[in-house]
């Protein structure tokens, strides 16, 4: 049943989104003549690679950068590029992947494998399943970008203040898995285009629903400062991305 949800919903979604996403893709490819799509390489379910397509919203050839993360002050970001960001137009071309069976609508977000060489054993189980183009954590942390903004090392900062609440989410997202869940969880997608404030309410009032603890409830109201936290299965802050921290 979610694989054909998956594939009814990416292929409505791509008729329908087809009249914005054509405009913007033009407008990126005119802004500087090259590809409008990024190709990224993302590590999907039991460990295996695949090529994620996302809209382009950075200058070409900025991966070779080395930095993961993006800040909502990245430089590599191009002037269409964070029109682009803001309404999350980047993230639509997984519809695609999703159409194509790497992906599905909702699961945890995919990562390099820079990051994924680095989940601790309990971390590894986001793995299981087929990354998502939402999940809890894309809405908790939709303003990743702006978390990141000014911090010196944009991929330590993400593994010390997102990573661990992500993987959390993500987690709860496994264990919970249902139909009704993914079908809530892009309606709460929908609305947070709208207002991320009653977005994240309705999380909350999900997570409640489904006897989520108090503090990963806590968390997902986004109420409170983030602070450094160790990943799910360490016992210790990341101080060094080039380490599995236990």
């Amino acid at each position: 049943m979610k694989r054909f949800f998956d594939l009814s919903v990416s292929f409505i979604a791509l008729i329908l989104l087809s009249p914005l996403l054509l405009p913007v893709i033009i407008l990126v490819w005119l802004q500087d003549w090259h590809s409008p799509f990024y190709i990224a390489e993302r590590i999907g379910q039991n460990g295996k690679p695949f090529k994620m397509i996302k809209l382009r919203s950075m200058i070409v050839n900025a991966d070779r950068s080395g930095v993961d993360s993006t800040s909502a002050d990245d430089q590599r970001i191009t002037k269409i590029g964070h029109f682009i960001r803001k309404f999350k137009l980047d993230e639509l071309m997984q519809l695609v992947n999703v159409f194509a069976g790497s992906m599905s609508m909702v699961g945890p977000r995919p990562n390099v494998k820079r990051e994924t060489d680095l989940y601790t054993n309990v971390e590894r189980k986001l793995l299981s399943v087929k990354p998502g183009i939402t999940d809890f954590s894309s809405i908790v942390f939709s303003d990743e970008g702006e978390i990141l903004e000014g911090k010196k090392d944009p991929d330590l900062a993400y593994n010390q203040l997102i990573r661990p609440g992500k993987s959390l989410l993500g987690l709860f997202y496994i264990e919970n898995l249902t139909l009704l869940l993914d079908i809530k969880l892009c309606f709460f997608t929908a609305i947070a285009i709208f207002s991320r404030e009653r977005a994240l309410q309705m999380v909350c009032k999900s997570l409640s629903a489904l006897k989520a603890d108090d503090e990963l409830i806590k968390l997902a109201s986004r109420q409170h400062p983030l602070v450094p936290n160790a990943p799910p299965g360490a016992s210790k802050v990341v101080s060094n991305r080039t380490k599995i921290v236990n």
